[in-house]
């Protein structure tokens, strides 16, 4: 039997470590905070591939391995699986979309506040900051089944309260 833990408690954690990251350790550096965000990102998906693919024969080509990805690994991460994907064979490139990428919602700008100006600010960073974590996930599931990648994240449409539209792509240089 797996053990398991509150969704909420896993969101605050991964929260919590990009504001430490960004604002506490690396506060005058954000460049060295995104790498490091990123790298342990890449732990993460580098171990969790490994269990979700242990009674699983090796993929056969880099299409193989992106469905289970967006199927298998991304539902195991955040209970559903990627909206969209698009692939461009001849340069390597695949787009994933996830339109409610859960962990945005936990560092929406909130319209209330005194200074809305700076909030906004300081959600963009944040949210800028958390892009880094799901990048070394995707990064380092890839890795570990032999698929070197550049993994890089969009999030021009980024959430505000009244609409809470989340978009989210994820583009692969294979």
């Amino acid at each position: 039997m797996g053990r398991e833990v509150a969704e909420s408690c896993f969101d605050g954690l991964i929260i919590e470590m990009v504001s430490a990251y960004g604002r506490r350790f690396y506060a005058t550096k954000p460049d060295l905070a995104s790498r490091r965000i990123e790298a342990i990102g890449f732990q993460v998906g580098h171990q969790l591939i490994e269990r979700y693919t242990v009674e699983r024969p090796r993929f056969s080509d880099h299409l193989e391995a992106i469905k289970f990805i967006c199927k298998e690994f991304w539902s195991e991460l955040f209970k559903k699986q990627i909206d969209n994907l698009k692939t461009n064979h001849r340069v390597g490139t695949f787009v994933l979309q996830d339109n409610k990428f859960r962990w945005f919602t936990r560092v929406l700008i909130d319209p209330s506040s005194e200074d809305n100006e700076a909030s906004q600010g300081s959600s963009s960073e944040a949210t800028s900051m958390l892009l880094h974590f799901p990048c070394g996930i995707i990064r380092g599931a890839l890795s570990n089944v032999g698929i070197s990648c550049a993994v890089s994240a969009d999030a021009s449409n980024l959430p505000s309260c009244e609409s809470c539209i989340l978009f989210f792509a994820l583009k692969f240089s294979i």
